[in-house]
């Protein structure tokens, strides 16, 4: 039983500047930039290859990823598995589950609708010097065959195998489909509970593994600062900012449209239900750190559910469901903001006159085809399903290609904004909100010290 603090004890002393998680991101940021930069003005080696600093840097960056995502798959799966099991102890589920996708619908067509407006009045299809020459067809698109073929599992663990042939030979990667990881884990956690008490003893080992991954989670995230430099360094080494002088406007476009939903929705959003924005950003801004820099909303996963329960007050029940979720179906950066912007592009820069029925459906893929594309890799895939809807010519997806990593950064950093916004006002909406965590604005070096102080449940 935990010893309970007198109220004559003396406070605790505040951490040096240096141990405060959020200075060592920043740190490590202008460190990444720093490296980056260098590298980038050593050029390859004399064989053509990338320098030893560049594969350096990607060699760390890569690695602090693969981390992040190897503990995804058994995260999600014991986490909404136990999810679902603490949902029955909830009243009011279903009316969780459905505010969830009311929530995430109305946030995507709010992001689409400045999307546009910003595509019409910029008109960066227009205000370009990229040349015509760059327009090429994509390797991979996205369909609404997709979608269906992503809902049913392949295999239990929603492995998938990709083989990628070049001049050099053949090279297979797997890779896990999230989303299909998430269908299992709904049918098996509804199946555990339909089963009744012969599921207890399954039940229990969930709760207890998931806890488990929760430890290994927290030892990951403790590397952030490192996979920082590393992932930071090799964009800034392998892609520059050369190619922003041809799409500035397009690039100016995106990033304005990026901060208007992540500095004026959002916050309207929160003030309009009654919660601080700047707590939200002081207890969130971890997860959206990140995401910014490794350009992956799954990766970041694990960091998003964490600071949204333990940061932001929302019940382990509803987060440990609602953020795996919205991390395979909320993207209001990828899939609203982006595509519709860059489908403008393309029509504008190939001539094409774009009705009220386009603009339309550009919304209709923004709100429901984040979820036709969430299995898949990479935003391209859902600009060439807005760009197959509307008819639009698929080579467009070259032009935009060059700056694609750096606007990435972005658009990951509004999407998990988006994963850890959702939850908190759905339970702020639903009375499930622990207020006093939110308002304390926790920050995330202090959650490790805190819950070995909680016992056992």
């Amino acid at each position: 039983m935990p010893t309970a603090v007198s109220a004559g004890s003396a406070p605790r002393a505040p951490k040096p500047l240096y141990l405060n998680f959020g200075f060592q991101v920043l740190a490590a940021m202008v460190i990444g930039l720093i490296l980056g930069y260098i590298a980038r003005t050593m050029g390859p080696d004399a064989a053509g290859n990338a320098n030893w600093l560049t594969q350096t840097l990607a060699t760390v960056g890569s690695s602090f990823v693969s981390l992040l995502r190897a503990l995804v798959p058994v995260l999600v799966f014991t986490a909404i598995v136990a999810s679902i099991a603490n949902l029955r102890e909830l009243n009011n589920a279903a009316r969780l589950v459905w505010q969830t996708l009311l929530w995430f619908a109305i946030t995507a067509l709010i992001a689409v609708v400045i999307g546009i407006t910003l595509g019409l009045i910029i008109q960066p299809g227009v205000h370009t010097a990229v040349a015509a020459e760059a327009a090429r067809a994509p390797s991979s698109t996205g369909s609404w065959l997709d979608f269906l073929k992503g809902l049913i599992p392949s295999n239990f663990i929603g492995l998938q195998a990709s083989t990628r042939v070049s001049d050099s030979g053949a090279t297979t990667s797997l890779n896990f489909n999230v989303l299909q990881i998430l269908i299992v884990s709904i049918v098996i956690g509804i199946a555990a509970l339909r089963v009744g008490p012969a599921a207890d003893a399954f039940l229990a080992f969930n709760r207890s593994f998931l806890k488990i991954i929760h430890k290994v989670l927290w030892w990951v995230i403790r590397l952030t600062p490192i996979g920082t430099i590393g992932l930071l360094g090799n964009a800034v080494a392998v892609y520059g900012w050369d190619a922003l002088a041809q799409l500035g406007w397009y690039a100016a476009a995106i990033y304005i449209g990026l901060a208007l939903v992540l500095f004026v929705v959002y916050p309207a959003l929160l003030q309009a239900n009654g919660l601080n924005p700047i707590r939200y950003f002081q207890s969130a801004w971890p997860a959206i750190q990140l995401a910014f820099v490794s350009r992956s909303s799954i990766g970041t996963l694990p960091v998003t559910e964490r600071i949204t329960e333990k940061n932001l007050g929302v019940p382990r029940e509803y987060a440990a469901f609602a953020v795996p979720l919205g991390a395979t179906t909320k993207m209001d950066g990828c899939a609203s903001i982006y595509p519709a912007i860059s489908a403008i592009f393309v029509a504008q820069f190939f001539g094409i006159s774009l009705g009220i029925e386009h603009y339309l459906l550009i919304a209709f893929v923004a709100v429901i085809g984040s979820a036709a594309t969430a299995g898949l890799t990479g935003a391209t895939v859902m600009l060439t399903l807005t760009l197959s809807t509307l008819g639009l010519p698929l080579e467009g997806v070259g032009l935009l290609l060059a700056i694609d990593p750096i606007l990435d950064m972005g658009r990951t950093a509004v999407n998990v904004a988006g994963q850890a916004l959702i939850p908190t006002i759905v339970a702020k909406r639903q009375g499930l909100l622990n207020q006093a965590v939110y308002d304390r604005g926790e920050s995330v070096e202090n959650l490790d010290a805190e819950a070995e102080a909680v016992p056992a449940q």
